[in-house]
């Protein structure tokens, strides 16, 4: 097999387990998707493992149709993180700059970093991300890249985001079990921000809420920087559980009966000219039934259900609550005012019905439905909220200048290169090299 440069991403979620594999392209300097499978996952509960075999039959399925898609292997990829485990937190480095001339190299950067790295941890966590914020040049506050500028005191603020270390371990032997070389964690809300949140946004300041199956992940970016970050244990699965268990069907008639409503299945009767209230009446009363036996389910006893009954008495309640928790965690920090820009809604439970409307209205701000950026390749099924962070975590990939060559091992040295984060330029592309294990 003739080698090429390609990029490997795996979001192991409690519903799915999506692989992407995208060729880089030299010339153009774009990624271009040439493999993708999505299988459901088995052995994950609130995006935490609780069965490492079927895990690993579930990585094997994936990574076996997105690889026979390509026609290439893959040896090594970056894999997305969620759940309560997830916790933040900011920190504050400071250092003297080490020239005689007093200029700030890229050496003195790195040693600022890592003096913000440097943060009290109980011994079961593990640092996934140290991502900085901005720089202080002695009392010049707010700077982005300080590499060339003169001063004696550095210092940087930078956002922690810690996991775990045993729910990340167990991930990653895994992915290791199967000859899968681990880049790096990622965590699943700050790759889905990278592809459905724009820079305008996170420079207003905006929150990005990624609903998963089994967990919600919350990135909230203030003035262009990662201010905070969060995942609650609390997603779509919750929604299908309700229905369940609302209307006594099984688990998976309840979930085809919310995939029904929510594509685009949800549309009220509007009154048509001439039409008298007693017809207009019928005609909603028929719209609003879903018939079970069209869409292939058999629940004894339940034939016929209303969708109005469904969404609003079932649906709407718990996205209420979902965006309620949300709300409240925000107001703690005291970060709703700081996010006028509203909040960004993604992942899977993105495209269930009525939601933007539910998020509106409980958090009173501005919401939208973040779709990822368009890739070339393969993409007019994946183009979708669902997939946000498979298609972010690529992106990721790719600002760490990580571009591997299918069947052959990646130079680790070159794991770090080129990153642009927050505005950090070329100078210091090298600059991660020591805070993402």
């Amino acid at each position: 097999m003739s080698k090429q440069p390609i990029i490997a991403a795996i979001d192991l979620g409690t519903d799915k387990c999506v692989t992407l594999i995208a060729s880089f392209n030299e010339e153009t300097g774009k990624p271009q998707v040439v493999g993708v499978s999505a299988v459901k996952s088995r052995g994950m509960k609130k995006s935490a493992i609780v069965n490492l075999e079927e895990v690993s039959a579930t990585l094997t399925e994936s990574l076996d149709g997105a690889e026979r898609m390509a026609g290439l292997s893959i040896s090594e990829a970056f894999v997305s993180v969620s759940g309560s485990h997830i916790k933040s937190q900011n920190s504050k480095g400071v250092v003297a700059v080490a020239t005689p001339n007093q200029e700030i190299n890229k050496e003195d950067v790195e040693r600022v970093i890592e003096a913000a790295r440097a943060v009290s941890l109980p011994n079961d966590r593990q640092i996934i991300h140290v991502v900085p914020r901005d720089f202080k040049v002695d009392s010049q506050t707010g700077i982005k890249d300080p590499v060339g500028m003169t001063g004696i005191r550095l210092e940087s603020e930078a956002h922690i985001i810690t996991g775990m270390s045993t729910t990340l371990k167990n991930i990653k032997k895994s992915v290791s079990d199967l000859g899968i070389e681990l880049n790096g964690f990622v965590f699943s809300g700050l790759a889905s921000a990278i592809t459905a949140a724009t820079e305008t946004e996170k420079e207003l300041g905006v929150a990005i809420i990624d609903i998963g199956s089994g967990s919600t992940s919350v990135c909230v970016f203030v003035e262009g920087s990662l201010e905070y970050s969060t995942s609650l244990p609390i997603g779509a699965r919750h929604i299908t559980q309700d229905i369940a268990l609302g209307c006594r069907i099984s688990l998976d008639s309840a979930e085809k009966i919310k995939l029904k409503l929510s594509n685009k299945d949800y549309d009220i009767p509007k009154p048509k000219p001439g039409e008298s209230k007693e017809e207009l009446n019928k005609r909603r009363k028929k719209a609003d039934k879903i018939d079970l036996e069209k869409l292939n389910i058999d629940e004894e006893g339940t034939t016929e259900l209303s969708k109005k009954a469904l969404v609003e008495g079932i649906m709407v309640p718990r996205m209420k609550e979902i965006f309620t928790l949300i709300g409240k965690d925000l107001e703690k920090k005291k970060l709703l005012p700081l996010i006028p820009a509203g909040v960004v809604v993604t992942g899977g439970g993105a495209e269930t019905v009525s939601i933007i409307e539910v998020a509106k209205k409980t958090l009173r701000l501005p919401a939208r439905v973040g779709k990822p950026k368009e890739m070339q390749g393969i993409t007019s099924d994946i183009n979708r909220p669902t997939f946000a962070t498979s298609i972010g975590l690529i992106e990721y990939a790719i600002s760490q200048g990580v571009v591997g060559e299918s069947g052959s091992s990646l130079d680790l040295s070159s794991l770090f290169k080129g990153i642009k984060i927050g505005g950090l330029g070329g100078k210091v592309k090298d600059l991660f090299k020591s805070i993402i294990p």
